[in-house]
């Protein structure tokens, strides 16, 4: 077996999950436990009970912006779509754009609102590096109000080819979404409701935020022949002071640091690479894989993800390799619900 063979399973399509479940936190719940090596099958409602009272749980409050866009190109009429990646901040919004035929510099798109009728123009400026196009838009309004009204939820391929519905707008987004940046959602977040977040902080079990705003790398397959020559992405997070307190408090008093997603590990591990969790805010292009040894993160509440992707090479170097894929192979023998709309697993 071959260093990324390790990381590999074959899925049957039909258990790729196109829609969420009527309910959050109906989801089914696998729990493996490194200690007994031993695998369990309950539900997402069923986790305040697997909690202790001195545990925290980390969720990443990140937003998804609803950055898929259409339009049509002033010059030749034809129809644009493009992805809205990032702005620096002022007015130029960085864009991977798609249509028939070669972009020019200098072209212009023009978007319409789907419910006002409103247009906005998008100026081509230049190609980017990376084989994205720095694009300015013709209005001041603020950069999220705009993706409010003109953009759409940028569902993964895997879901309904990409193709939304109204629903997705609430669906694919966390509860406790706060902070607007991301392009993918965090979707081990998506299984939690106020409800049970209410009856976990009940229990005295901390409830800790931190913002990794997740980008389009998450879902890129590995390239390379081994996982040392992989180039990981950048995504940009930030951890506050009064966060990084009540996780150590509670790591002193003998609780848990339980990460929701792989990117509050992220955050978590890259915030304590000196051996203390500090408060940080920057971009992080940490690749945790073997033999990584975890600084802050003692469990995991996460989905099912794709083979041969960054997230299950966190997923196996946390909880193990043989555990792992004996997790992966079990799901798939009593027909889990995999990827964003999916199942969850909890690795304690």
């Amino acid at each position: 077996m071959s260093e990324l063979d390790r990381y590999d399973y074959q899925l049957p399509t039909e258990l790729i999950a196109q829609e969420p479940l009527p309910h959050r936190s109906d989801a089914r719940l696998m729990l493996v436990d490194r200690a007994s090596q031993s695998i369990e099958h309950l539900h997402v409602r069923d986790l305040p009970d697997l909690l202790q009272p001195n545990d925290v749980l980390v969720l990443n409050n990140t937003r998804v912006l609803p950055a898929r866009l259409t339009g049509t190109r002033t010059r030749t009429g034809g129809q644009w779509t493009g992805l809205f990646l990032e702005t620096d901040g002022r007015d130029l919004w960085k864009i991977l754009s798609r249509t028939r035929g070669k972009l020019q510099i200098g072209e212009t798109v023009t978007l319409h609102a789907r419910e006002s009728g409103e247009t906005l123009t998008l100026d081509l400026l230049h190609r980017l590096e990376d084989g994205a196009w720095a694009v300015r838009p013709d209005s001041s309004t603020p950069l999220v109000e705009l993706l409010d009204k003109f953009g759409r939820v940028p569902l993964p391929p895997y879901i309904r080819g990409g193709n939304m519905v109204d629903s997705d707008r609430q669906r694919y987004q966390t509860v406790f979404a706060s902070s607007p940046g991301a392009v993918a959602a965090p979707t081990a977040g998506l299984h939690f409701t106020t409800a049970l977040l209410k009856l976990i902080a009940s229990r005295g079990i901390g409830i800790a935020e931190i913002t990794l705003h997740v980008g389009l790398g998450t879902f890129r397959p590995l390239q390379s022949e081994t996982l040392a020559e992989h180039h990981m992405h950048r995504e940009t997070g930030s951890i506050g002071k009064s966060t990084c307190q009540l996780i150590d408090e509670r790591r002193r008093a003998g609780g848990r640091v339980i990460a929701v997603g792989t990117t509050s590990v992220r955050v978590l591990e890259t915030a304590s690479q000196t051996g203390q969790l500090e408060p940080w805010a920057d971009t992080t292009d940490l690749f945790i894989r073997p033999p990584y040894t975890f600084q802050f993160t003692d469990a995991l509440f996460t989905n099912f993800h794709l083979p041969r992707s960054t997230l299950l090479i966190l997923v196996q170097t946390l909880g193990g390799d043989d555990l792992i894929r004996e997790a992966y192979q079990q799901a798939i023998t009593e027909r889990y619900r995999f990827y964003s709309y999916g199942d969850a697993m909890l690795i304690v």
